[in-house]
């Protein structure tokens, strides 16, 4: 698949690290140096614009060292970017560690995984099929 690009940032396009990487890792695009303190939340620009085809959608996720080392999480994850949406790429990232986090320009902040997604026809019903389940939830499958 091929995706088109227009890249306004100052760093190189995405790209997968290793032969069976999901998501390409995406950097901050910044003129100055982004302090995050604990519980802190901003938008991140990246400089990237996309377009994918229909059918598709980009989820933006956080990235497992960094959530791990530094408490560096992504708000609304994954953030999802629509087939449509021609505007530039912003990740809303969030300090959830009790310290300062800094944020460079062209640190890795994120991952962008590309999705295949289907469109629901929404059918209204008066009643649904019964399971064995029925409307069990929020740990119902772990009860006795």
């Amino acid at each position: 698949m091929k995706i088109k690009v227009v890249n306004r940032s100052k760093h190189p396009l995405p790209e997968y690290k290793t032969i069976c990487s999901a998501g390409v890792d995406i950097r901050a695009n910044l003129s100055e140096t982004v302090v995050l303190r604990s519980l802190e939340r901003r938008l991140i620009p990246t400089g990237l614009f996309i377009e994918l085809p229909a059918g598709y959608e980009a989820q933006i996720r956080p990235r497992s060292g960094l959530a791990l080392n530094e408490g560096l999480g992504v708000l609304n994850t994954p953030g999802t970017i629509d087939a449509d949406y021609r505007g530039e790429i912003g990740v809303i990232v969030i300090n959830l560690s009790d310290r300062v986090i800094s944020i460079n320009d062209g640190d890795r902040i994120c991952q962008m995984v590309i999705n295949k997604i289907e469109q629901a026809e929404w059918v209204s019903v008066d009643t649904l099929e019964e399971t064995y389940r029925g409307s069990g939830g929020f740990g119902h499958t772990g009860k006795k």
